[in-house]
């Protein structure tokens, strides 16, 4: 990518650069995942890395924390967490006879919720409250929650012995969806090399919060024009409706489609990733690359579809290539 200058401002394609270069420092591969996770930051949405074990989604969000001069705290989500183990509590102080707030680990820059389907769903909800408002309720206090905020999540899609599904409310809270595969034979031989040769714990920060902050108004001003508000409309009512896509046979198919809030998301990360292109306008590509990994967890398959072995991947790729682009 080249550095390109729009109307006055220079667009952060360089800060982009710097971020993806460290984190690849210590991952091998991913280069679909890391991008979308880069546009997810830079549009201030929250994360969801799935994939079996040993393909390094923990080692992912680590190092994207550690190029970050920001607070950074890890949950290792388990059937015993109670609430108050991410979000604290208020504890009464003898001294003072008051009680007084103890913030928990929710209170940093960067949260890594690691293996998040792990604890039950009244410890999954109790942050809901966080990722959509920005806040937590401690008592009867209510405390704003330092920008940037990200939580990254991750969880293991064949594990099901003491997991707990997500609720569709926590999954809608989403931005992105990210499904890490195994990687390509020569990719796997790097990582063996890069294990051989040993990399350091920590990565460096090659970037801070105020240049996060500022990278995000700039991706609020790219422009959007209302053919594209058009086409995104059309692309969420598709996942709900697809006979109106020329689709009928999917309808028994679908469960659940994308709800409003899928939309917002998804035109906020098509202007983010053409914010990083260097563009200061979307473009109806920007929405059909952040498509899939905005909407496949917020589409909803019947048991039908299961049997067939039909996937959200599959029906988006459908209702993709219909719907006439502007």
């Amino acid at each position: 990518m080249t550095i390109v200058a729009t109307q006055g401002r220079a667009l952060y394609t360089p800060l982009y650069h710097r971020i993806d270069t460290s984190v690849r420092r210590r991952i091998i591969g991913h280069s679909s995942a890391v991008h979308s996770l880069l546009v997810a930051l830079f549009a201030g949405g929250h994360v969801l890395l799935e994939g079996v074990p040993g393909l390094a989604k923990t080692l992912l969000a680590r190092s994207l924390a550690d190029s970050i001069d920001a607070s950074f705290r890890r949950i290792q989500f388990t059937p015993d967490l109670l609430p108050s183990d991410i979000l604290g509590s208020v504890v009464f102080q003898k001294e003072t006879e008051t009680f007084v707030p103890a913030p928990g680990p929710i209170f940093a820059n960067i949260v890594l919720a690691d293996e998040i389907n792990r604890a039950p769903p009244k410890v999954q909800s109790a942050l809901l409250e966080a990722m959509e408002e920005r806040q937590v309720s401690l008592g009867n206090q209510t405390f704003s929650l330092r920008e940037p905020f990200l939580v990254l999540a991750t969880q293991n899609p064949l594990e099901h012995h003491g997991t707990y599904p997500l609720a569709e409310a926590q999954i809608d809270r989403f931005m992105v969806h990210l499904q890490l595969d195994y990687p390509a034979k020569s990719e796997e031989k790097e990582i063996l090399q890069l294990a051989t040769e040993g990399h350091s714990e920590l990565g460096e920060a090659v970037t801070s919060e105020d240049q996060i902050l500022e990278a995000r108004r700039g991706v609020e001003a790219v422009h959007v024009d209302e053919k594209i508000q058009d086409y995104i409309v059309e692309v969420i009512r598709g996942t709900r409706e697809p006979a109106t896509v020329g689709l009928p046979e999917f309808s028994a198919l679908i469960s659940s489609g994308a709800s409003p809030r899928a939309g917002i998301h998804l035109q906020s990360a098509a202007q983010a990733n053409a914010f990083l292109c260097g563009r200061s306008h979307v473009l109806p590509e920007d929405v059909k690359g952040m498509a899939p990994d905005v909407l496949r967890h917020r589409l909803i398959l019947s048991i039908e579809a299961h049997a067939q072995g039909i996937t959200p991947d599959t029906v988006l790729d459908q209702i993709l290539s219909l719907i006439p682009v502007p």
